[in-house]
């Protein structure tokens, strides 16, 4: 029974937002009393709380399954963006920014976890990359695995890209082509294409 609470609370704190759906909301679904949640969760922060973390496990471990495949680092990144937008379901609820507000400890603690996720699997996408001359040579990876982070966190800002302007697809798809064509080779700039071309059609 936890574990179905943690996944039709999941679907809904994405679809719905984390402050939209209240206790009641989700017993309804799940055909279920308050009480039956609560034996298993001690209130909606903690259920928040166990949500994410989940989420965060999930969205991690097929993170590395793609990064175990030895991919073409272009391709893996393009791969990865899919992963995420699979799983956070476009963000049309604006999920992450209720989060951000009405819950801000466990949104830095799962912010800090992304981090830490994302700057190993990005610093040896960046190495491969170099590796196989299609990204350039000499670049500063430290810098380039914050200000990525910085970028692809600040796309969920609505302030800064409202969502009536901007879907999270077509957001995620050119802030990876702007990042990419920052940092390839002619090579790199050549495989990008091709990449871009045959998502096209």
């Amino acid at each position: 029974m936890r574990e179905k609470i943690l996944h039709k609370a999941t679907d809904l704190f994405l679809n719905l937002g984390f402050k939209s759906v209240t206790m009641d909301d989700l017993a309804y679904e799940l055909g279920i009393s308050k009480k039956t949640i609560y034996a298993h969760f001690a209130n909606k922060t903690k259920l928040v709380e166990e949500c994410t973390k989940q989420l965060f496990c999930t969205i991690s471990q097929d993170i590395n399954h793609v990064c175990s495949l030895q991919r073409n680092p272009i391709e893996e990144m393009y791969e990865i963006k899919k992963i995420v937008l699979l799983h956070l379901k476009d963000e049309k609820a604006s999920p992450q920014y209720q989060l951000q507000k009405y819950y801000p400890k466990i949104f830095e603690d799962i912010k800090a976890k992304q981090f830490e996720m994302m700057e190993d699997c990005f610093v040896e996408n960046i190495k491969k990359g170099i590796h196989l001359g299609i990204y350039r040579e000499n670049l500063n990876m430290d810098f380039l695995s914050r200000i990525y982070f910085s970028g692809i966190t600040s796309l969920k800002n609505h302030a800064l890209f409202p969502v009536t302007m901007f879907s999270m697809t077509s957001l995620m798809d050119d802030f990876l082509e702007y990042h990419i064509r920052g940092i390839a080779t002619l090579k790199g700039q050549q495989i990008l294409n091709t990449i871009i071309n045959s998502n096209q059609e």
